[in-house]
């Protein structure tokens, strides 16, 4: 997310958050593993980042 101009992760409550502009991205609790694709799906739509913006900015 920071490639994609957030800034954070800050916290003031329960959530962490990102911030991008007038954007708030809360940050889901903390998994053991990595998150599911449905969720990967729901915050990028939330944030307007397409799946292939996604994947290429995360290519090693």
């Amino acid at each position: 997310m920071k490639r994609s101009g957030f800034d954070g992760p800050n916290q003031e409550g329960k959530h962490p958050y990102l911030v991008r502009g007038g954007l708030v991205l809360t940050i889901p609790n903390r998994h053991d593993g990595d998150i599911s694709v449905d969720l990967l799906k729901r915050i990028l739509k939330q944030v307007g980042i397409s799946r292939e913006e996604w994947l290429c900015g995360n290519k090693s």
